[in-house]
């Protein structure tokens, strides 16, 4: 039976872990090209934590020692990296231009391949499900995560109904209060992460309804306590996080909900073009 993957380990155990374990899958996650060929104490020099504590982190996580995690890891990052390196290769080769403009659009690429590897399509089509299974859907996104949000918002509710978008001046409250056990809360939460969008995170999970996150990494404070946890990666030559990466994966996320559900969405898109033209909302 294939191993899943270190990071999904990680996230299903990390509530489990004592605190110095967490500094370790902490790290493991965000460093799996150095982990995989260091040893244990040094992994831990890097966490600031005992070579023990790695070890015990391999227990911890179903292995029965700290060289089968790290084998595990090897294997999983190899695989990973084999078909990103070549392409990446691929485009230094044909492209001679070396400026600013062109590192960026490179990196963007390699970002937006990252979307189709194999965790994140199940996570994708996880999040498609349980959108269209929804009773109602609570979309929140604060500072600079609510430009995403809000396109998110309105692109869903052009595909089904019971959609609605947090205000960035906070009613979250007031629209938890029409929520069941079967409605979606939708969060984004990009560095720098806000508070607000946390704690409506936080809220959600008590309240005992389905929370999925938009995020730029799998243990990010929303990321570690979502039920599906859809991530990008950050722009390493700009600094920021992409947002070209972020409504790619929300077309992802678009594009399977029409697959799905064209009936309702069919249904759904005739109400609206008959409200469209009575009251001439477009220029045609």
């Amino acid at each position: 039976m294939e191993q899943p993957l270190i990071r999904m380990l990680v996230k299903e155990n990390f509530q489990q872990l004592s605190p110095g374990q967490k500094k370790v899958a902490a790290y493991l996650v965000e460093n799996l090209d150095e982990a995989a060929f260091t040893t244990a104490f040094q992994i831990g020099k890097k966490a600031e934590v005992s070579e023990t504590t790695v070890i015990r982190l391999s227990y911890a996580l179903g292995f029965e020692g700290f060289s089968q995690m790290q084998a595990t890891i090897q294997k999983q990052l190899l695989l990973q990296t084999k078909t990103d390196t070549s392409n990446r290769n691929h485009n230094l080769m044909c492209n001679g231009e070396n400026d600013s403009f062109t590192k960026i659009i490179e990196n963007e690429v390699h970002i937006l391949r990252h979307l189709l590897n194999d965790t994140n399509v199940q996570d994708i089509w996880k999040a498609v499900d349980v959108l269209i299974q929804a009773d109602q859907i609570l979309i929140a996104g604060n500072r600079i995560s609510h430009a995403a949000a809000y396109w998110f918002a309105y692109t869903l509710s052009s595909l089904r109904e019971n959609v609605s978008l947090c205000s960035p001046t906070g009613d979250f409250f007031e629209k938890l209060c029409n929520l069941t056990e079967k409605s979606v809360v939708v969060v984004f939460s990009f560095p720098r992460y806000a508070n607000e969008v946390l704690k409506i995170a936080e809220c959600t999970k008590e309240q005992g309804i389905c929370l999925l996150s938009v995020t730029d990494r799998l243990l990010s404070p929303v990321g570690r306590i979502s039920d599906i946890a859809l991530t990008t990666e950050e722009n390493a030559e700009a600094g920021t996080n992409s947002i070209a990466s972020v409504i790619s994966l929300l077309n992802l996320i678009i594009a399977g909900i029409n697959e799905k559900d064209q009936k309702r969405i069919q249904i759904h898109q005739q109400k609206l073009e008959k409200l469209y033209s009575s009251y001439g909302v477009f220029i045609e």
